[in-house]
């Protein structure tokens, strides 16, 4: 029927041409006047509906579990379901396009896309969101797989082999490495002998044909496997500094992905800014490639890669940018002494774009640091903001004396912390669970960190006022209004809706667990496998943080683009349907997550 029906909206843009016809033939049109309840618990509904204008309220019970505005469709799960579970009631004066249970049907066993995005769960409407972005759209590089790339073929000698025969395949075979296969080992083990390897054996002066490969292989091989992700295999080369890794199905060898072949196959620069902060001699020199990295980020969420691995290679990079830093301002003694370390979004490895420094540094005992630490950690406080870090407003950093302590003294205040717990070391609590070591010793905060959670036993009272800030910000409906462009500002704060609340209520579940792991995917991998969290919940957790990422960083990309300050806040009217209709769900999942820790932590009794 009418030719008005939008095509370019959530589901319906996945449909074909006949699909859209079909619409078109099917659908009609409805009126609902304010107050009317358009369909009701255990109603067998007969139709699809589609919001032209007005607004409709899902209740269960009496809660509100969501609003719908135009362009949104309800209620796709109880036409598949057979029966409606909620309640929905026209809030205001309603106009409804109404498409018959028949139509749906079809639509949904000839169109797996559109089935998915109508009455799916978040996590499998991302997923038929990735695969019709596979098809419509550019897919990233980073997410073909391994064998899409060049994986050299594996040329294999025997232990036993002398250097001088190993030189003439070098030249034979055009390559720089061969494997080594040493089956005089128990078990078996197979390593790599490489150029590099080569140059040591000719700088020892023996003659290489005395020189056996075995005794210069090196055997601790990082391997992925053909159906891996390119950018996976590259995140590894980065956090293993090397520059091959074995590409094998179980046994069998497939060949060697090299370095410089991936970085010829995607079309980011993170080895190139690796290398660039390895080789820097000074910090204008890292100010350099610190300016990359930004850029390295727009390019690779621009071209469709996974927040998720955006989010790794940032971590990896920064961290080889920090610990740099550190090694070219801070003496030796000063660094084989000390452990500096990153908190918040920066250790919990979820930083996309370049936030407030929150960093520390914790000393060995016993240790005399110089008479001029307070000038070093200034100074390197001072480099990071020439790298566009800009300093915390909380002055959480090392050139802050409370963030630098002995082991002891560090121990002691985070114990104090526990022990005493105002709102002030609660949130510095907070910070310092996310803490990841990125130069030095790296015992010597894991000493503070044990010393931290062998108090952290049946505190509960403790637990429920660390867990309550999830609470801290935003209200209760508040921003289902600001999604639907009916509150006065269209801006959503996206941190504080939705990824604050979600990351906090995780570290409160992790801190009373005693868990080690400091990424939030970690954490709920790990609450799970331990029966504290769903399966489900688990899995739309780390789903809708992953989404609310991507919003908050296309978010700020556009700011950086027209010379805005970033916000953090997301214009909602400027998202797509489909981005609203996964925008309403992630942030469903956290309201309900919050629900959960209110029972979990007894927060409604505080």
């Amino acid at each position: 029927m009418p030719n008005a029906f939008n095509f370019s909206a959530s589901p319906f843009d996945c449909l074909s041409l006949n699909e859209q016809r079909l619409v078109r033939d099917s659908v009609d049109v409805a009126y609902y006047p304010q107050g009317q309840t358009i369909l009701d618990v255990g109603v067998a509904p007969s139709h699809l509906f589609v919001i032209i204008k007005g607004y409709v309220t899902q209740y269960e019970g009496d809660e509100v579990v969501t609003t719908y505005g135009p362009e949104d469709t309800f209620d796709g799960r109880g036409l598949v379901a057979g029966k409606t579970s909620s309640r929905f009631l026209a809030s205001e004066e309603v106009v409804a396009y109404q498409l018959a249970r028949q139509t749906v049907t079809d639509l949904i066993a000839n169109n797996a896309t559109f089935g998915a995005l109508l009455f799916s769960d978040l996590s499998q409407k991302l997923s038929a969101l990735s695969q019709r972005q596979s098809q419509h759209e550019l897919q990233s590089l980073t997410l073909s797989r391994v064998d899409e790339a060049f994986v050299r073929p594996a040329c294999t000698v025997d232990a036993n082999t002398d250097l001088l025969t190993v030189v003439g395949l070098f030249q034979e075979h055009r390559t720089s490495h061969v494997l080594v296969r040493d089956t005089q080992s128990e078990p078996a083990r197979l390593g790599i002998f490489t150029a590099t390897g080569l140059l040591r054996a000719i700088l020892s002066g023996i003659p290489l044909a005395q020189q056996k490969v075995g005794e210069m292989a090196r055997y601790a091989l990082i391997a992925v496997r053909p159906s891996d992700q390119v950018g996976d295999a590259l995140a590894m080369m980065l956090k293993h500094r090397v520059h091959r890794v074995l590409v094998a199905e179980g046994e069998h060898v497939v060949g060697v992905l090299e370095a410089l072949d991936v970085f010829s196959f995607l079309s980011n620069h993170s080895h190139l800014i690796t290398v660039q902060v390895e080789a820097a001699d000074s910090i204008e020199a890292l100010a350099q490639a610190a300016t990359q990295i930004t850029r390295m980020v727009t390019l690779l969420y621009r071209s469709g890669t996974r927040v998720s691995l955006i989010a790794r290679l940032v971590q990896d990079l920064n961290a080889r940018l920090f610990e740099r830093a550190w090694q070219l301002i801070a003496p030796p003694d000063l660094l084989a002494n000390s452990c500096l370390f990153v908190m918040g979004s920066e250790g919990r490895g979820e930083q996309l774009l370049k936030t407030d420094q929150d960093n520390g540094l914790v000393l060995r005992d016993g240790y005399t640091p110089p008479d001029n630490l307070d000038a070093i950690c200034q100074a390197f406080s001072t480099a990071l903001g020439t790298f566009g870090y800009p300093e915390c407003p909380g002055h959480i950093m090392v050139s802050n004396p409370t963030w630098r302590k002995s082991a002891t003294d560090f121990s002691q205040m985070v114990q104090q912390w526990l022990l005493m717990p105002d709102a002030d070391s609660l949130m510095n609590l907070a910070i310092f669970l996310d803490a990841h070591a990125v130069c030095g010793d790296a015992s010597l905060l894991e000493q503070a960190r044990q010393s931290l959670m062998r108090l952290a036993t049946d505190n509960d009272a403790m637990l429920a006022r660390f867990a309550s800030a999830i609470d801290a910000f935003g209200n209760s409906q508040g921003w289902w209004n600001r999604l639907l462009g009916m509150g006065e500002s269209t801006g959503l704060h996206i941190k504080k809706e939705g990824i604050f609340p979600l990351v906090h209520g995780v570290r409160s579940m992790a801190l009373a667990e005693h868990l080690s792991e400091t990424s939030t995917a970690a954490r709920v991998e790990v609450l799970v496998a331990r029966g504290v969290l769903s399966a489900a919940l688990g899995a739309e957790l780390t789903q809708s943080l992953q989404f609310l990422m991507g919003l908050k960083l296309k978010a700020g990309l556009t700011e950086m683009d027209t010379q805005r300050p970033v916000s953090g806040a997301v214009e909602v009217t400027k998202l797509s349907s489909l981005e609203r209709d996964l925008l309403k769900d992630a942030l469903g999942v956290v309201k309900q997550f919050k629900a959960l820790m209110h029972y979990r932590f007894k927060l409604d009794a505080l």
